[in-house]
């Protein structure tokens, strides 16, 4: 695997992606928790079929910056990229706009390559 993968996911934000109905504030804008949860579906799909059979990802660490609201009925675009591969360990920038092309949020997230059944063996 190396750096420069990419991938792109897009939400529409619904009630259920709201800080309201996410328990994270009480504005009914799309909700932080969302936002990287967003991002992190972005980034597993920048590395699908680039993992060996058996092997998945897991999140280690995520450090976003949310900018700008986003209502229910707005798009938003995250568009991740793998920047640093280190052995098992990936590390991926993260930038969110919405259809005008402007910044939602920025984040970078940090996964690990594991054994599936190994890691849900526990």
């Amino acid at each position: 695997m190396e750096p420069g993968l990419t991938a792109t996911v897009r939400l529409t934000v619904g009630a259920t992606d709201t800080a309201i109905a996410i328990g994270s504030g009480d504005v009914p804008v799309l909700g932080t928790p969302r936002v990287v949860a967003l991002c992190e579906e972005a980034t597993v799909a920048a590395v699908a079929g680039q993992l060996g059979r058996g092997t998945t990802t897991v999140g280690t660490r995520v450090e976003c910056d949310h900018s700008k609201p986003s209502w229910p009925g707005e798009t938003v675009t995250a568009r991740a990229t793998l920047v640093n591969v280190d052995g098992r360990h990936l590390q991926f920038t993260v930038a969110v706009v919405d259809v005008n092309t402007e910044e939602v949020a920025s984040a970078r997230v940090w996964r690990v390559v594991v054994e599936r059944e190994r890691f849900l063996d526990h």
